[in-house]
Parts: C-alpha cells; sequence; structure tokens
C-alpha cells in the first residue's frame, strides 16, 4: 500500500510494508516505522529545498556548512567538517566555491596563524536566513491547526523516540 509525501513541490510515493503483522504491538511498530521514514524522507526534500533556496549553484551540504556557521559562529574549517559529519577534503572545497559567491569569509586563526577561520558574510547570513524562513514556513503551515497540546505531545515522544530530553515545560 502506498503512502504519499508532499513537500513544497515534491512529491514522493513510498511503498509500505507488505508483511501481515502477527500482533498488535508489531503492527504500531511497523507503522511507526513507515512513519518515520515517511518523516526522514519529507525531511529530505524539505532540505534539498532549503538548500536550493540558500544558493541553486551549490550541493546541499554546503547549506548544512552555512547553517552550522549560522547557529554556532566562526570557526577553523576543521572543526567545522567534523560537526557536520563530512571529510575535511569536501569541507575545504566547499567553502572555497562558498568564499567565491561571498557567502563566507575566511580570516587568519589568532592563535595558529597557519589557520584560517571561517565565518558567514551579511550575503551568508541573509541566505540562510531567508532559507531557514522558508523552513520554518513549511512547518508551521503543516501544523497550524494542531492544538497546543497535539504539538506538546509531538515533541514529547518525538523527544523520547531520539532519546534527547526535549520537553516542553518552561
Amino acid at each position: 500500500m502506498p503512502i504519499s509525501i508532499t513537500v513544497g513541490g515534491y512529491s514522493l510515493d513510498m511503498q509500505i510494508s507488505s508483511r501481515t503483522p502477527s500482533d498488535e504491538r508489531e503492527r504500531l511498530e511497523l507503522a511507526l516505522g513507515e512513519q518515520v521514514n515517511a518523516l526522514l524522507s519529507a525531511t529530505r526534500a524539505l532540505t534539498e529545498r532549503s538548500a536550493a533556496r540558500f544558493h541553486e549553484g551549490l550541493q546541499p551540504a554546503a547549506f548544512h556548512i552555512a547553517r552550522w556557521l549560522y547557529a554556532f559562529g566562526p570557526a577553523k574549517p576543521s572543526v567545522i567538517a567534523e560537526a557536520v559529519g563530512m571529510d575535511r577534503s569536501s569541507t575545504s572545497t566547499l567553502i572555497g566555491r562558498m568564499r567565491r559567491l561571498d557567502l563566507v569569509s575566511a580570516s587568519p586563526d589568532p592563535d595558529d596563524r597557519r589557520g584560517v577561520i571561517v565565518d558567514l558574510t551579511e550575503s551568508g547570513r541573509v541566505r540562510v536566513a531567508d532559507a531557514l524562513a522558508d523552513r520554518g514556513a513549511e512547518l508551521h503551515d503543516r501544523t497550524e491547526r494542531w492544538s497546543t497540546e497535539d504539538l506538546s505531545q509531538l515533541v514529547t515522544l518525538l523527544g523520547r523516540l531520539t532519546g534527547s530530553s526535549a520537553s516542553t515545560e518552561g
């Protein structure tokens, strides 16, 4: 039985399991797996769209670098590579392309003059902010009719699923 996912202009039909579960718990676990896969696919499509909004001439990995810099600030390329889960060579190549497009700048590392510190330029910050606003609008559109209780429950349950301590108490 197919499940259809649409994010922005992207649409994906996924085939769900054809196995017949032996009990209710197994049925629910299979359904959970299908919904998690659907969530991951929708998130991937949204990330690709956000990356294209950030800069259509760069691969999506550049958006991951820019988004990390936006959240955590200037850093050495090796720190960025480790943080975004990329090898140093690929990270350096993307940073070079992003520098040529005036999305990031590099300045000498004050602690090690042989190294550099990478930061977003003003243009890079604006582009990341626009892409993130687009992502936020998509999420808002999908949940705007949900009750506060439903949102709270989703945050709590996703936090439990991911093993984080997500909480809506505040």
